[in-house]
């Protein structure tokens, strides 16, 4: 079999890796020079703490398991069985966690429920005061801006492999072929088109106009080397606010009694935080639903999460080094992993994951492989 996969990011990489692991030939087809987009700009984070039960836990679980597997023969991907800590603050906070300890799957997800004195061996950074935290053991990391070249170098050691870069993919021809800007004509058995946050121009015109699938705009930042190891990755109450799994009668009492700090309310925020392979941490986010998106960073945000970070670490951040918004394509009805439609005959649309797309891609991609019975 010959697939054709458009687009380079994890989501179209896993994909061309599913295809090249059970012996396919692949031609993976990238309008930029690499892909630059949601895949890059993102935590790293292999994310299972907060992922709603059912399907969508059952997905993030099998990728955590796929990432580890392609983690051990991909070393470039640094991937690192970390897990997170969620310090909480003040009953409310507490009686949410205390949920999320008593979930059926629970243990599937690795989640216990620490004291600060816990929390602290098993991630000594953590010097500020908090009541207890939320450690979830299933929860991992990778280097979301390495990770797509560590798998491409990978797969092109397998002459069953083709990468091509810079070329914008503009035409579907007929039955699983597609015609670049360059007018190359691409055949194959079947087109994958992973195609990201890029929603307009011929994914518009494949899948018509009303596609369940919106584009969400984020800021995020990256500091200096913190000096000391982040053992864990770290998420602060608001994750609570965001994620499906903490839905419970105690989040609905938290939310009722302990508003979000104005700035975080506004955003749509939440702390996410993963030290970086050279020391420095990824930290995040705001979310932006409406068009037209603002086209500039605000400061708000990040004086924000400067501050929430701080109190957890109980010392000053590093200085950051660099800030930047990103765009990700999710499901309109969040409670669905991903939108896979066949859009012509051979020629299938696989896109928002949102922000499960790191985490999930692995397992989204093998379901893919075995519907499409490669």
């Amino acid at each position: 079999m010959r697939v054709i996969v458009v687009g380079a990011g994890v989501v179209g990489t896993m994909h061309a890796w599913q295809a090249v692991e059970r012996g396919h030939e692949v031609v993976q087809i990238e309008r930029e020079a690499e892909a630059r987009g949601a895949s890059l700009r993102n935590f790293g984070q292999i994310w299972v703490s907060g992922r709603a039960g059912g399907a969508e836990l059952e997905t993030a679980l099998r990728a955590r398991e796929l990432w580890e597997e392609i983690g051990t023969r991909v070393p470039g991907l640094d991937f690192r069985p970390n897990g997170s800590l969620t310090p909480v603050r003040g009953d409310l906070e507490l009686a949410v966690a205390e949920a999320a300890v008593a979930r059926e799957d629970a243990a599937a997800r690795g989640h216990k429920l620490l004291t600060p004195d816990e929390a602290r061996a098993l991630n000594p950074a953590l010097r500020g005061e908090f009541a207890a935290a939320l450690y979830c053991e299933r929860d991992a990391a990778v280097e979301p801006r390495t990770a797509q070249l560590a798998l491409r170098e990978e797969l092109l050691k397998s002459p069953n492999y083709t990468f091509k870069p810079g070329r914008e993919v503009r035409e579907v021809i007929g039955t699983s072929a597609v015609r670049d800007d360059h007018g190359d004509v691409h055949s194959g058995d079947v087109v994958v088109l992973c195609t990201g946050a890029w929603l307009g121009g011929l994914v518009r015109e494949l899948a018509g106009p009303d596609l369940p699938v919106r584009r969400v705009r984020l800021q995020m930042m990256q500091t200096d080397p913190l000096g000391e190891p982040l053992t864990t990755s770290v998420a602060d109450s608001d994750s609570f606010r965001y994620y499906p799994a903490y839905a419970s009668a105690a989040l609905d009492a938290l939310n009722a009694g302990q508003a979000q700090a104005e700035t975080a309310a506004a955003h749509k925020m939440q702390l996410l935080m993963v030290q970086r392979a050279d020391g420095g941490l990824t930290i995040g986010d705001t979310h932006e639903y409406e068009h037209p998106f603002a086209f500039d960073t605000l400061e708000d945000p990040y004086d924000h999460l400067t501050e929430v970070v701080e109190s957890l670490l109980g010392r000053p951040l590093p200085k950051v080094r660099r800030r930047w918004a990103g765009v990700y394509a999710q499901c309109t009805d969040k409670t669905r992993v991903v939108h896979r439609q066949q859009v012509r005959d051979g020629v299938w649309l696989v896109t928002g994951p949102g922000g499960r797309g790191m985490t999930c891609s692995p397992a989204i991609a093998e379901t893919t492989a075995n519907e499409l019975g490669w």
